[in-house]
């Protein structure tokens, strides 16, 4: 099931670091797609970049029903993350992620749900609560450049 997302960009100047980028839609290597770039600073505490939406307008959407996450891709060849938010957690530094590599081509990468790790809570993963699905570039000084032309729950 596509996905229709609403995307919006967030650094981590919002808590004082100092990363800078931004997200534009625009087309990359001939495909319509989100494009998250940016310079990521451990500075000042910082140390991310992302692009992220709410789903169901904000509201749960009940994602049980599918296995997982399918994002057509393509980037500078760096590893990012994918980070899930339920209605389980409660702070905005607790997520569900698992990491991805952006390829200097087009790709279809499908990331399970069981393949979410728990970050920074002792909740359990339930994809009847999601809420918020996020595109990361975080934890080490580099160059962010992701594009996500497609995102998608697949069965």
């Amino acid at each position: 099931m596509d996905l229709t997302p609403d995307w919006e960009y967030v650094a981590d100047r919002v808590m004082g670091g100092v990363s800078t980028g931004g997200m534009v839609i625009e087309t990359v290597k001939g495909r319509k797609a989100a494009r998250l770039t940016g310079q990521v600073s451990l500075d000042n505490n910082g140390g991310f970049v992302q692009m992220a939406f709410d789903l169901a307008g904000g509201a749960v959407m009940d994602a049980s029903g599918f296995a997982g996450i399918e994002i057509e891709t393509c980037g500078n060849g760096e590893a990012y993350d994918l980070r899930l938010r339920t209605d389980r957690l409660t702070r905005p530094w607790q997520s569900f992620r698992a990491e991805f590599i952006a390829p200097p081509a087009w790709q279809v990468i499908r990331l399970p749900f069981v393949q979410f790790a728990a970050h920074r809570t002792d909740a359990m993963f339930d994809p009847a609560g999601l809420r918020r699905i996020g595109v990361l570039a975080i934890g080490r000084v580099f160059e962010a450049d992701v594009a996500i032309a497609r995102i998608a729950l697949y069965p």
